[in-house]
């Protein structure tokens, strides 16, 4: 059974930095296609940052582009999203998905594997 844990969120303010991390437990990282989404209160959720399976090619959101940054190590089995320049408009649940197509895709329905989330608070 495939686990993601999300961990690495918390308040901060506008300008800071924040690194996300998703453990991954009973499947090798690197052969799922690992998408971040995000869910702010009242809001739908959203694609945030995507990896390919077994690649390094990445995918991002306009609104995070140049902002922020998806990576993989394999080694620790585990993903991150490192977010820089973060705004208030940035403040959301970020969730860790996977699925075990070779694609990364937006729409979150089509991800087999879902984290717990973790909250991400953003002050002005």
């Amino acid at each position: 059974q495939v686990q993601l844990v999300e961990s690495g969120g918390g308040l901060v303010q506008a300008g800071d930095s924040l690194r996300l991390s998703c453990a991954a437990s009973g499947r090798t990282i690197s052969d799922l296609s690992l998408g971040w989404f995000r869910q702010a209160p009242g809001k739908e959720r959203e694609f945030v940052a995507g990896i390919r399976r077994r690649y390094t090619a990445t995918y991002y959101a306009d609104s995070v582009k140049d902002r922020f940054t998806i990576s993989r190590d394999n080694a620790k089995n585990t993903a991150y999203l490192q977010m820089n320049s973060l705004k208030p408009e940035d403040t959301a649940v970020y969730y860790c998905a996977g699925r075990g197509e070779m694609s990364v895709v937006v729409p979150g329905r089509q991800y087999n594997y879902w984290g717990q989330g973790t909250q991400v608070t953003v002050s002005s």
